[in-house]
Parts: C-alpha cells; structure tokens; sequence
C-alpha cells in the first residue's frame, strides 16, 4: 500500500475532467493538481516553451512527493513528455494512448477525426499512435486553438462558441467521420456545442476514462494502491484561486476547496 498522493497536472481547468474520472474510479487515491491557467494555452506556443513549463511542474510535483505523474494535457504528451520523461524517476501515465485506443473501439466505418490544439495537431502523434495499430483507418485532423480560451473563460455552450465550432468543425463534419476524438482535455467541456455541428451519429471520444482505466490497472501492477486509505485533494493554479474555484466545481459538480497559487517562474 502507498498512501503517497498523485499528481496530475494540465496547461489549465481541462485536466479536472481527467480527475474527475480518477476520483470516481480510484476514490481511495489523494490527488496533487496542478492547473497552469496562468499561462495557457500551451497548444500556440513553441516546443521550447512547452518544455520550460513541462519541467518547472514535474519539479514542483515531485517535490510534493507524489508517487505517480499523469500528463492530462495533450500538447505536453505530445511535445515534452518525449524529452523528459527519461529524467522522471516516478511512473508517468498520459493521453494519448487511451484516447487513441478507445477511438480504435468505437469507429465503426474507419474514418477518425482528431480536433486539438495546433501543436499537438502538427506534431502528428495521434495519427502516429493510432495507425501504430491500424494503418488501415483514415485520419482527418483539425487544429481548434480557440477552444481552449472558450473553456478557461467558461463559455462552454453560448452562441460565440457555437460559432466557433461551426467555423472549425463544418469541413471535417464534411469527410464524414463517425468518431472524433476530442484530442485536448479542455474539449469535452465543449461536448454539446460540438455536437450541435457534428450531429449525434458522431460518437466523441474523450481519453478520461480511458485513461483513468490505466492509471488503475498500473496502481495495481507495482503494488501502488492507496488501499483503505482516506483520499484527499489539494489544487493549485497559476491564476486566480476564485476562478478556480468557480469553474472547477462546475467540472467536478462539487464545492472546492484547498486550492493555492504558485508561480513556477517565481521558484525556478
């Protein structure tokens, strides 16, 4: 049994969507969070920022004495994760794989698409992981970065996200996919706008539970179960507690609380 926490961290709010799934699978488990809302999105900025920042969490993280890291942010997967999950000397769970794999289960016609940010977009690893185990399906990718911005705003079903989703979604409803996978964790809080362009017959494929399935599968294979323990969760962001705080419960669909700013640049 290891009682230590576990710490997951995103660019901003999208990675509570992966806690959320986390908590209701594993509720023994503690969890550390970082949010960096200070200093998103990450999916606009270049390589070398990503890593900066990548690092700077994993330190702070681990300098919780978290036993376990899960990156719920798919530009860092895809952009930083390569270069410093070596220098990790904790297991370290991401988003891709799970996403990729579940998107794999649930097309039925083999024709995928993949809306994230423009990072993660142009560094191909979606389309990478998921013809790794079926080179036969097709991939349509479409970069979406505002959708971010509308997420951290809180502006999650209104007539300007609407839009926006039309503007991004309209040609890829054209290649007539039957699966999207939402490859950002601050996109399945856009679900039901997306929806209201792609239609019902587009099923959304969200890495959460997938992702959630692992951590737990992985808990168990090195023995890191926080078996019969009393969980607990600590928050912490880069920007306004307050905003946390509202948006956060509004994801969770719970009150909050324990919520801290850090400034990572100030520790560095």
């Amino acid at each position: 049994m290891d009682k230590r926490p576990i710490g997951v961290f995103d660019s901003g709010l999208g990675g509570l969507t992966v806690l959320k799934e986390i908590r209701k699978l594993l509720p023994e488990e503690s969890v550390i969070y970082f949010g960096d809302n200070g200093r998103t999105p990450y999916g606009t900025k270049s390589k070398q920022t990503v890593i900066k920042y990548t690092r700077q969490i994993v330190s702070f993280l681990l300098s919780m004495d978290v036993k376990l890291l899960v990156v719920a942010c798919n530009t860092i997967s895809a952009l930083a994760l390569p270069e410093l999950r070596p220098s990790i000397h904790v297991p370290v769970l991401e988003v891709i794989e799970p996403g990729s794999v579940s998107a794999l289960k649930k097309t039925r016609t083999g024709r995928i698409g993949v809306i994230a940010t423009p990072a993660t977009v142009t560094s191909g690893v979606y389309r990478e992981a998921i013809h790794h185990r079926n080179p036969g399906v097709l991939i349509f990718q479409k970069a979406c970065p505002l959708f971010v911005n509308l997420v951290e705003e809180g502006w999650w079903d209104n007539e300007i996200t609407r839009m926006v989703a039309t503007e991004y979604l309209t040609e890829l409803k054209s290649e007539s996919i039957d699966t999207l996978v939402l490859g950002c964790t601050h996109y399945p809080l856009l679900s039901e706008a997306i929806r209201k362009v792609m239609g019902d017959g587009v099923v959304q494929v969200s890495s959460a539970e997938e992702l959630a399935i692992a951590l737990k599968e992985l808990l168990k294979a090195q023995s890191l179960y926080a078996a019969g323990a009393s969980a607990n969760y600590q928050y912490y962001t880069s920007d306004s507690v307050e905003k946390f705080e509202e948006l956060g419960k509004l994801i969770l669909g719970e009150k909050i609380d324990n919520v801290h700013r850090v400034d990572l640049d100030c520790r560095a």
